[in-house]
């Protein structure tokens, strides 16, 4: 067994890129990421021991939207170091017209549990939360991120 060291990088395919470029430039930098390549296909940056990019679809799929519901990706969640942290991320995002799907506001996944999610111009979900302390690794055996009635963590995980 190893411990991973946090999330390396996620690259998100965008089909509005010149919308997207603009909403991520003025979101990441804002986050505390740095801006590390910004080409005609590409934008990266780095920061928060991760990094996030953004690159073009393919041209056959341009004016697709983001569906959370398909296979692949559900959203993107950042972690804050504080609630005003989130409050603030939520005013930038207001100011970048990205859409406010909730909040911010408190959720009951884990105690002092403060978020908000929205999307940017593709539909893309993202969240960004606050949880103190060590959130659902607090108790022993560790507290359940789902609301899915028939959760049980000593169910043996399927075997791939």
């Amino acid at each position: 067994m190893i411990e991973v060291n946090g999330l390396a990088h996620v690259i998100l395919t965008v089909s509005q890129w010149e919308k997207a470029h603009a909403f991520y430039a003025g979101l990441l930098p804002f986050l505390g990421m740095r801006k590390v390549y910004d080409g005609n296909n590409f934008l990266y940056h780095v920061g928060g021991r991760t990094a996030i990019g953004i690159q073009r679809c393919a041209e056959e799929l341009r004016g697709e939207a983001f569906n959370q519901n398909r296979v692949g990706l559900h959203h993107l969640c950042l972690r804050a170091r504080t609630r005003e942290d989130v409050d603030k991320v939520a005013e930038q995002v207001r100011a970048l017209g990205g859409r406010i799907d909730r909040g911010p506001l408190e959720g009951d996944w884990a105690p002092g549990y403060y978020y908000f999610v929205f999307e940017d111009p593709d539909g893309i979900r993202l969240e960004v939360n606050y949880i103190p302390g060590k959130g659902l690794l607090a108790a022993d055996p560790p507290l359940s991120p789902s609301r899915d009635p028939n959760w049980n963590q000593n169910v043996e995980p399927p075997k791939f």
